[in-house]
């Protein structure tokens, strides 16, 4: 997974190109603002991935499972 820091008046100006860059090319974008916080920019694959994840760590039992099986 690539990482990259962008700030919030470039992707205003490009982000058509960005959200292309994000499906296309599996990016995260960090998008960088001056104030209230910076916020970031996924797919919805990546999206879907990462909750997955939360949700099988968020259950032990089902985490285990999972472990041995691909042990």
């Amino acid at each position: 997974m690539q990482l990259l820091a962008v700030k919030y008046s470039a992707v205003r100006k490009n982000f058509k190109d960005f959200c292309d860059k994000v499906n296309d090319d599996a990016e995260t974008i960090f998008i960088t603002r001056k104030a209230r916080g910076n916020v970031v920019l996924m797919s919805e694959a990546q999206y879907n991935n990462l909750m997955e994840n939360l949700y099988i760590r968020s259950d032990i039992k089902n985490y285990l499972r999972l472990r041995e099986s691909i042990e």
